[in-house]
C-alpha cells in the first residue's frame, strides 16, 4: 500500500499565533505529527507551509535525504488547497492517494493515516474517505465544536454537520433538550484523497451548506462526490486548538516521556 502523508501548517492562529511552532514535550508540535507520520506506512511526508521559520523546524525523523518541507502561497483558502499545491509541485498523478493530516494533530495514531488511506484504496467509487468515532457524551453531542457525521449502510457520508444528528425525536422531552444520542458520531478530521479528486474540489467554487456550517468538506458532498467514512480502529488522539488544549498536550507528552510504552503505542 502506497500513500503520502500531507501536513499543511500556517503560522498566522487566530487563538494561538505560531501554533505549529509551539512547545510540546521538548519538540515543535508541527514536528510532532511528522514523526507520527513518519510512522505510519506512508511513503512520503511533507509538511505545506507558508513559512520558513515551519519549514526549518522539521526533519524526517527516518533520515531520508529530500526536503519534507515544501513552501505554499500564503494566500490559500485552506489547508487543502495547501495539500493540492503540494500534489502539483511534486507531479504526484491523478491516482496518487494522499492523506492531510493537520498541523495541529501531535497525537493522531499512526495506524488511522494508515486505515483512511486502506479505505479509501478498497472503494473504487470513492474520491474520499475520512473517519468517525462515537460521541460519549450528550455535551458533545450538542456542542457545535464537534462535528457530526451520518452514513449510508454501505459507509458513504450522507450528511457533515455542527448541528446534533442524527436528533432522535421520541428521545426529546417537551420542554427539554434532548437525551438520547445513542449512535451518533463524531467527524475526525483525517482525510484520504486521490489527487484527482483533491484538484477537482479545489477548483471548485465553496457551496452552499458549506458556507453555512463552515464545513469544507460539504463541497464535495453537495458536488455528488462520494466520501467514505470508516469507524475509527484505535482512539483518535486529542487535537491543539486554545490554550487549554494545549497544556493538556504538554501534560501528556510530559506522562508519554516517563512511560515505557512510547509515544505511538
Amino acid at each position: 500500500m502506497t500513500f503520502h502523508v500531507v501536513i499543511p501548517a500556517r503560522y498566522a492562529s487566530t487563538r494561538l499565533p505560531g501554533k505549529p511552532l509551539l512547545d510540546i514535550g521538548g519538540r515543535p508540535m508541527v514536528q510532532r505529527v511528522v514523526e507520527q507520520a513518519c510512522a505510519s506506512g506512508a511513503d512520503r511526508v511533507i509538511v505545506a507551509t507558508d513559512d520558513t521559520r515551519i519549514a526549518a523546524a522539521v526533519r524526517d525523523p527516518r533520515g531520508r535525504q529530500h526536503a519534507i518541507a515544501v513552501m505554499t502561497e500564503p494566500d490559500l483558502p485552506s489547508g487543502t488547497d495547501r495539500v493540492a499545491a503540494v500534489a502539483t509541485r511534486l507531479g504526484w498523478d491523478e491516482g496518487t492517494v494522499v492523506v492531510n493530516v493537520q498541523g495541529d494533530e501531535p497525537f493522531m495514531p499512526p495506524a488511522l493515516m494508515e486505515q483512511v488511506a486502506e479505505l479509501l484504496m478498497g472503494d473504487g467509487p470513492a474520491g474520499i474517505a475520512t473517519l468517525a468515532t462515537p460521541i460519549e457524551s450528550l455535551g458533545e453531542f450538542l456542542d457545535p465544536n464537534v462535528v457530526k457525521v451520518v452514513t449510508a449502510d454501505d459507509g458513504a457520508a450522507l450528511y457533515f454537520s455542527r448541528a446534533p444528528i442524527p436528533w432522535t425525536r421520541d428521545g426529546v422531552q417537551e420542554g427539554a433538550g434532548p437525551r438520547e444520542f445513542g449512535g451518533a458520531m463524531r467527524h475526525v478530521g483525517i482525510y484520504a484523497y486521490r489527487v484527482g479528486t483533491l484538484r477537482r474540489i479545489t477548483r471548485l467554487p465553496p457551496s452552499g451548506l458549506e458556507l453555512r456550517e463552515r464545513l469544507e468538506q460539504l463541497r464535495a458532498l453537495q458536488n455528488g462526490l462520494r466520501i467514505v467514512v470508516g469507524a475509527c480502529r484505535v482512539p483518535p488522539g486529542p487535537g491543539v486548538d486554545t490554550e487549554a488544549d494545549l497544556e493538556r498536550a504538554r501534560g501528556r507528552a510530559s506522562g508519554q516521556g516517563r512511560s515505557s510504552s512510547g509515544e505511538n503505542a
